[in-house]
């Protein structure tokens, strides 16, 4: 069997340390779409995503792509009872909690832990979680995340729980767009993520879509971007956490909508395809920005 869970639960993926940059975070905010609106090149409030000024702040959703920011290698997929194919491999979900604003620079250690794998039938669900401490080992940040592998389901396994969130029945607090340009992907794979099924076209189809898709977690970064930016004023250190599962692909040239409503203490949202032959199509769901 491909997945092993009796290996692969409880899994110690040991600790990966890592430093960030001023400039990495200016380039993981261009990567999910900062500073593209008219204007935002003159507006004080929307260079702090993109400036490296005593301003400068760094969105949370960040902290999750830091440990492998300077990768150049496709991302390995040798984890302890998992024999998978990149190809079969989608983003499931992603969630983030700081315990207080990300630095512009810094360093870290990283130690992650295998915690699940569900079997859903047709596919498997590994699920990882992972801690980031400063170097005196204070807590910055937490992550918790799971991939989706097809065709490695079926062994009779746990299949998992899940919890939906449920959308106020009025209307949103805040709606927005971005839409994708068509070197985005491009762009965003040089904040340490480069899957050949966001760039290669011949790749991309051998996984059984049409072309290369958006990364996942630029959609991510993104919907947290609109979000912060609609709902909390542009100010990135009122983000205490941020959960979503992605619930369908983006393709470049694409454009996403998102609308958000206010609960307390927290945000609550959906992202889907707006207009063109796939409008309504899920992006994101389940999402749960966390306030300070």
């Amino acid at each position: 069997m491909p997945i092993d869970p009796a290996i692969a639960i409880g899994a110690d993926l040991g600790v990966r340390e890592f430093s960030w940059s001023a400039s990495d975070a200016l380039l993981y905010h261009l990567g999910i779409g900062a500073g593209t609106r008219p204007g935002d090149h003159l507006d004080p409030v929307a260079l702090r995503y993109t400036l490296d000024d005593d301003r400068q702040q760094v969105l949370p959703s960040f902290a999750v792509v830091a440990p492998t920011f300077h990768e150049t290698d496709p991302p390995p997929l040798d984890l302890p009872g998992c024999d998978i194919n990149l190809a079969q491999v989608v983003h499931g979900s992603q969630s983030i909690t700081v315990t207080g604003p990300v630095p512009t620079s810094g360093s870290a250690a990283l130690r992650t832990t295998l915690t699940d794998v569900w079997d859903k039938g047709k596919a498997a669900v590994i699920w990882q979680e992972g801690v980031a401490s400063a170097p005196d080992g204070t807590e910055l940040w937490r992550v918790r995340s799971s991939i989706f592998v097809r065709g490695e389901g079926g062994w009779g396994g746990d299949r998992g729980t899940s919890s939906a969130v449920v959308l106020p029945d009025r209307d949103p607090d805040a709606t927005s767009s971005h839409t994708v340009t068509e070197q985005q992907a491009l762009l965003y794979r040089l904040c340490g993520d480069r899957n050949p099924l966001h760039a290669d076209p011949a790749f991309a189809r051998a996984a059984g879509f049409p072309g290369p898709i958006l990364h996942g977690l630029c959609s991510y970064g993104l919907v947290l971007r609109e979000l912060t930016d609609h709902l909390l004023e542009s100010d990135a250190a009122r983000v205490r956490g941020f959960g979503a599962r992605f619930a369908g692909v983006v393709f470049p040239g694409e454009t996403i909508g998102v609308r958000g409503w206010r609960e307390e203490g927290r945000i609550v949202a959906e992202a889907v395809i707006s207009g063109g032959p796939r409008d309504g199509s899920p992006v994101l769901a389940d999402c749960v920005v966390d306030l300070a």
